[in-house]
């Protein structure tokens, strides 16, 4: 078995009574089976390497969590714990926007009420006038595992000129 985590694998097998030869590996620990390793213990946070090396999760060892500690002294000074604030405030940020994605879309004011019926949104989706006044634009946040089943409903309810985007950071 191959891991970065050598003790943790370990741990996790020795109360079951499995008998394993767990050995560190450095990076890319996903493209080691089945040549080079039986089975790999992996930290990962979406699964997407593993899936894209035809690996599947059999069990979670442990569950982590990201902490951002400030040394006392520094948070007691005021312009470094501004500064400290601000890169706390963007971490939050970046995190919101994971597994979220931005939607834009036209639709006839006519047909709005329809549209907005089917977008979940982080708040409120914003709604813009166009040059036409029969039209406007919608613009919302969504999270992406909804969007492959909510893109044709929305051009089904008459939207058009539907875009999807990334999201870096979602302030809230």
């Amino acid at each position: 078995m191959a891991t970065e985590l050598v003790r943790v694998t370990e741990a996790y097998f020795a109360p079951q009574r499995v008998n394993v030869n767990v050995e560190f590996s450095w990076g890319a620990t996903e493209v080691k089976p089945p040549v080079l390793a039986d089975a790999i213990v992996e930290v990962t946070e979406t699964g997407s390497s593993l899936r894209a090396n035809r690996l599947r999760i059999i069990d979670t060892l442990m569950e982590s969590n990201t902490q951002f500690i400030a040394n006392p002294a520094a948070a007691a000074d005021a312009w470094k714990r501004h500064k400290i604030d601000n890169v706390a405030l963007l971490l939050r940020a970046a995190i919101e926007a994971q597994g979220r994605v931005g939607l834009m879309l036209n639709v006839t004011r006519a047909d709005l009420p329809a549209v907005l019926a089917l977008l979940p949104a982080l708040q409120r989706p914003t709604i813009s006038a166009l040059s036409d006044d029969d039209w406007v634009a919608v613009n919302t946040i969504i999270e992406e595992r909804t969007v492959r089943e909510l893109i044709p409903r929305l051009k089904a309810a008459r939207a058009q000129g539907i875009v999807e985007y990334p999201l870096n950071k979602i302030v809230l």
